[in-house]
């Protein structure tokens, strides 16, 4: 006589339910869309600050690197004090 184990991990009865399950959850939950408008596809194709601050980068690179570059010491004291202070402009 031959006896079978009674632990078969092949039977799962619960795994019916399982499926249903996962199948509600997946199906019942909306996909995320973004829409972007013409008006900000426009704004970020129009990178007038970005190319600004470049410039700027582009300048103070070059005073620095031929040593023309002065820092205000005055200014930034007056600047640091403001941060420390939360005395922002």
């Amino acid at each position: 006589m031959k006896i079978n184990p009674l632990n078969n991990t092949n039977l799962n009865p619960y795994k019916k339910n399982i499926q249903k399950q996962q199948d509600v959850k997946n199906a019942g939950q909306p996909q995320d869309k973004l829409e972007i408008s013409n008006q900000a596809k426009q704004l970020q194709g129009n990178n007038s600050i970005v190319e600004a601050r470049q410039e700027k980068v582009d300048e103070l690179k070059k005073q620095v690197q031929n040593g023309d570059y002065q820092v205000d010491p005055k200014k930034t004291a007056e600047k640091m004090i403001d941060f420390w202070t939360n005395r922002r402009l």
